[in-house]
């Protein structure tokens, strides 16, 4: 089953009501380059700058854009691999910026990564059970050793795998099933939060479908709860309940996946919806689509103004001087955008 199918035959997903789990505010991570030993003077990068958003307990936020608009750093920083430059990453109500290293390592437990390549992220040298057994002995999760090997059995059941592939090594297995040993190894640290950072981009699109079904039993399973980082907005569509814009480091939309699907604000929004295939060839045929010009302006010399307006097909002259604010425009529906309807008259920042 295609992805493009997956969004045909999609089950309508409401969003949960529960409390806030995750909260990043005014999250900026910069990076600085150049100025060693043979470069010229230090540069910085913008690689996330000014970014915010909540995500419910058991929701789903996917959080879509070109590469290199800051999505994975987004991730890494709520992971605590990146150390943010500025601003907070709240989790169940603790800013992980204020914990102590022995704070960090209890709260690292409950938040978890599944990495984009099943090749490279799983030890060469180790079993699959030594590599779920190791987590469960580190944390004290499962202290005796036989247990463990019966969380080790119970964990690959879990997710489809047999048993018997404890034994084998990650070169024995195909890449559908390495990632299914990663989210095995997620899963064992019995975790609130998994940030999924582009889970089946390096699959087959056969495989795809079976890891998002996977993924969408597991949460409902366990209440699990997604950060759900990836480009391909058909993929999205199907697991998401909201969905988050990024562009060049910033936030440009977000809103529920209903609505973000049925009526964007942004123009990079419309820009990239009109870039998904659609199922049927007769409306596929009908519909225009919006190209963007030019290429992604680099992160180091990002223009001023809205960081969109050099390629934007609707842009004036005052998005090159102001810097919009992503606001709600309407109720559960925030956009950064002086040209989206409904967006506040001077809430722009010059």
């Amino acid at each position: 089953m295609s992805t493009a199918e997956m969004v045909a035959g999609e089950a309508p997903r409401t969003a949960p009501a529960g409390d806030v789990i995750l909260e990043v505010r005014n999250l900026v991570k910069h990076f600085q380059v150049g100025g060693g030993f043979l470069g010229g003077p230090p540069q910085v990068v913008k690689a996330v700058d000014d970014v915010s958003f909540t995500i419910r307990r058991g929701e789903t936020l996917g959080l879509v854009g070109e590469s290199g608009c800051g999505k994975t750093t987004t991730g890494r920083c709520i992971l605590l691999l990146e150390r943010p430059t500025s601003g907070q990453v709240i989790f169940e109500g603790r800013d992980l910026m204020t914990l102590s290293p022995a704070e960090v390592r209890r709260v690292r437990r409950k938040i978890q990564v599944i990495f984009q390549d099943p090749y490279s992220s799983l030890n060469p040298r180790i079993t699959i059970g030594q590599m779920l057994d190791e987590p469960l002995a580190v944390h004290g999760i499962v202290p005796e050793r036989k247990a463990r090997q019966d969380r080790v059995r119970e964990l690959l059941t879990v997710v489809g795998l047999l048993p018997s592939m404890a034994s084998r090594y990650p070169h024995e297995l195909s890449g559908g099933q390495r990632q299914r040993v990663g989210i095995a190894r997620a899963l064992a640290m019995e975790p609130s939060l998994i940030v999924c950072d582009e889970p089946v981009s390096a699959l087959d699109v056969s495989i795809q479908a079976q890891i998002i079904t996977l993924l969408e039993d597991l949460q409902e399973r366990f209440n699990l709860t997604y950060l759900f980082v990836a480009h391909d907005l058909s993929v999205v569509r199907h697991i998401s309940d909201r969905v988050a814009v990024m562009y060049l480091g910033k936030m440009a939309e977000i809103t529920d996946r209903t609505t973000l699907y049925a009526e964007p604000l942004h123009p990079y929004t419309k820009a990239l919806l009109s870039a998904v295939p659609i199922p049927d060839p007769e409306v596929e045929a009908e519909r225009q689509r919006t190209v963007l010009g030019g290429e992604v302006p680099s992160a180091l010399r990002p223009p001023p103004g809205c960081v969109f307006h050099p390629r934007c097909p609707i842009a004036i002259d005052e998005c090159k001087r102001v810097v919009p604010e992503c606001l709600e425009i309407r109720p559960g529906h925030r956009a950064a955008c002086i040209r989206a309807p409904g967006y506040p008259a001077g809430a722009a920042n010059a």
